[in-house]
Parts: structure tokens; C-alpha cells; sequence
């Protein structure tokens, strides 16, 4: 059986970009190729392309006429112009998280620690607006590339909701490590924020994407996010911090530590953590208390497998998990990261749904709400954390 063929190209040549290309050879049900890979810097570009086998462009748009799909991998700065330049050409447009936010006013002096955050949240809902509005226009659509809606245990968390008609009460979860890979995102001006967007829009928004699950299961309409109270700190950039250089601890003007309580539409809640103080490797994990059962949705780590290696030189050549720090001691090396934390099964989704019209799970309207949140957090947290209302799309 012949499968469609769909031509993509790539933006960005950085640690996202590889996890797209990977995920993308493992997509069955359509023959997804490769045209190019598109990044600024042209030595990046041109490594990422010779090692891939592929071809490196030397503009944007040449690659966005090439492809009927665009995989936006770049700093989340450049989201919105990379994905209407694509929308305006009626591309799909797989987007990164986080969609979009605040990246400053332009001038060497901004901090986004100190800048207004009512100011903050109304550009990022005036940038989102300019996105789903480009995307109203267009025969392409954006789909938004959160892992967490696609990983096995969320997936299976939401058969037990429809099977079962759950009422979902509390959700808690949390996404930390000690810190990203990317050296732009200790610059609000290039990731939007800190550990609050950056780690906590995976975690929030597999909760609001369950919430809507149950609403629309129940009564045909999504159940939205209303109010949010949060904190933020910035814990090793404090003058009290001791740094014995296992904490990323570089960063200019962002939070490294947050903690989000939303309250829903129907006055359920959750609470959502994110930090970059974390050591021992990625903590990735949700919690569902229903009326009905509970869940325990374990990404990373998890024990499928759990060694004792009491030499790290016996490691050497072992992937154990990322950001582990050490391969000493007990670990729990996993047998296929990429398919705990989604990122095969997102891609499939995806194009199952731009080749055959698949239900979308991970649309921009679920981007859109995710960072009307977080935004909405930031400013409950300068005010101290009083409950701030929730725009949502």
C-alpha cells in the first residue's frame, strides 16, 4: 500500500530540531520527508544538514515554498513571525512550546524581572491573537508540539475519564532539572520568562487539556481555566546562594522556581510546580484525584527499569536518562525516552491529522490558553499572588 507523501522542512538546528527530525522517522502512517533544515547561523545549519542528510537552506522562505509542513524548533521569540510567515502560505505549522509570550521592548536595558507584568500579559494575548488570527485566514492550520497531551500515561489517563465518566477534583504536577540546554533561556527577551513558561506550560497544560477532555465528554464544551494565584522566585541568583556547580545558575533576568494554583470553570483545581533547582535527572509528573479513582502519570522517571552501578566508568558508553548527573548509584535508565515523554506518538498524531484529517488533540486554542495562564501567573505573582482572571480562546 502506497502511503501519502508529505514534504516538511525544519527551523532551528538546535536540541528541539533533532527531536523532531528523530520522531518524524518513526511516523507510519504517512511518508514524511525531510526538504531542509532553515537556521540563522549558517555553520549550525549546515552541520545539522550534512549530518542528517538533508539540505541545508540559506532562506526562510525558500524553505517554507518548499514543504507543505514547517516544524518551528527556534527560540520561542520567533515563534509568531516564523509561523504566520508559513500561515500566509497555507503550511501547517508544528509549533514548540511554549507558542509564544513576551520578549521585551527592544532595549538593552529591559529585565523582565522588573518589568511590568499587566504589560507583559497584554502583548502575549496580543501576540497570540495575531496567530490564531493568521491561522483563521489560512487552509493551514498551527499545531501546537506538547509532548506531554501525547505521552502514553496522559493518553491512558484519558481513556480512564471517558470510560468512566470521571470528574476530575485535583490535579498536581511538576516538570524540573537543573537547568536547560538552551544558553537563550536565561534572557526573558528570548524564552519570555522563566521556569514558570519554559517548564511549567508542559505540566499545565497536560491539566488543562484533561479538563477540557472532561467537559467536552460530558457536556460538549471544554472546561477552561478562570483564575490563577502564583509565585516565582529566583533562587540561584539570591546573594545567599551557594554554588557547587551542579545547578545552572547563569541566568540574567528569569524566575528559576514557580508555583501556579489554577481554579476551573467548575471550581476545580490544580496546582502546577517548575524549577530548575532539581538534581538527579528530569521530573517529569502528574497526578489526577477524580471523584472515581486516581492517577499517577509517571514520565520521567519511571522504573520500567532500575540498575545499581557502583562504578560510573562501567557507564561510560550507557544513555541513562537525561540530565542524570551521575551514572552511579541506583538510576532509572529508560529503555525508550522518546517514547515515555510523547514525542513519537505527537509526530504520528500530527500528521494523521494533516493527511487525513485526524481530531487535532493539541490545537492552538490549547497553546493559546496555556500561555493566557502562565502570563496571568506572572502577574498574580508581583501582586503576591492574588487570584488574576484567565482570558481564554
Amino acid at each position: 500500500m502506497n502511503k501519502p507523501t508529505v514534504l516538511c522542512g525544519i527551523i532551528g538546528s538546535g536540541f528541539s530540531a533533532s527531536f523532531h527530525f528523530e520522531s518524524l522517522k518513526k511516523v507510519s502512517s504517512v511518508d514524511v520527508r525531510v526538504v531542509g533544515v532553515y537556521s540563522r547561523t549558517k555553520e549550525k545549519r549546515e552541520a545539522f544538514a550534512t549530518e542528517r542528510n538533508i539540505r541545508a537552506f540559506d532562506s526562510l522562505n525558500d524553505l517554507i515554498n518548499a514543504c507543505d509542513v514547517i516544524h518551528v524548533c527556534t527560540p520561542p521569540s520567533t515563534h509568531e513571525s516564523i509561523a504566520i510567515a508559513a500561515l500566509k502560505k497555507d503550511k501547517y505549522v508544528i509549533v514548540e512550546k511554549p507558542l509564544t509570550g513576551y520578549f521585551g521592548d527592544g532595549t538593552g536595558e529591559f529585565r523582565g524581572d522588573q518589568f511590568p507584568k499587566e504589560v507583559a500579559l497584554s502583548h502575549a494575548l496580543e501576540s497570540i491573537q495575531r496567530m490564531l488570527e493568521a491561522e483563521k485566514i489560512s487552509r493551514g492550520r498551527i499545531l501546537y508540539a506538547e509532548n506531554w497531551v501525547y505521552t502514553p500515561s496522559i493518553q491512558k489517563e484519558r481513556e480512564i475519564i471517558e470510560k468512566t465518566d470521571a470528574q476530575i477534583l485535583w490535579i498536581y504536577g511538576e516538570e524540573a532539572h537543573s537547568g536547560s540546554h538552551a544558553s537563550t533561556y536565561g534572557f526573558w527577551k528570548f524564552s519570555g520568562g522563566g521556569a514558570m513558561i519554559g517548564k511549567g506550560c508542559h505540566p499545565l497544560t497536560a491539566a488543562l487539556y484533561l479538563k477540557r477532555l472532561e467537559g467536552k465528554m460530558r457536556n460538549n464544551l471544554p472546561i477552561k481555566p478562570k483564575t490563577v494565584s502564583a509565585r516565582v522566585h529566583a533562587l540561584t541568583r539570591m546573594e545567599s546562594f551557594i554554588d557547587r556547580g551542579h545547578i545552572r545558575s547563569d541566568y540574567y533576568d528569569i524566575d528559576d522556581f514557580s508555583m501556579m494554583h489554577i481554579q476551573f470553570e467548575d471550581g476545580t483545581i490544580a496546582n502546577i510546580f517548575a524549577s530548575d533547582i532539581i538534581l538527579g535527572g528530569i521530573h517529569n509528573w502528574i497526578e489526577i484525584a477524580a471523584n472515581n479513582h486516581r492517577t499517577i502519570c509517571n514520565i520521567n522517571p519511571n522504573n520500567a527499569i532500575q540498575t545499581y552501578n557502583p562504578v560510573e566508568d562501567y557507564f561510560r558508553d550507557i544513555y541513562v536518562v537525561e540530565k542524570i548527573g551521575t551514572k552511579q548509584g541506583w538510576s532509572c535508565p529508560s529503555p525508550n525516552e522518546d517514547w515515555f515523554t510523547g514525542y513519537p506518538q505527537e509526530m504520528e498524531a500530527f500528521y494523521r491529522t494533516i493527511t487525513f484529517g485526524d481530531p487535532l488533540e493539541s490545537d492552538s486554542s490549547l497553546a493559546a490558553d496555556a500561555i493566557s495562564t502562565i502570563y496571568s501567573a506572572y502577574v498574580s505573582s508581583e501582586k503576591n499572588g492574588v487570584a488574576v482572571h484567565i482570558q481564554t480562546y
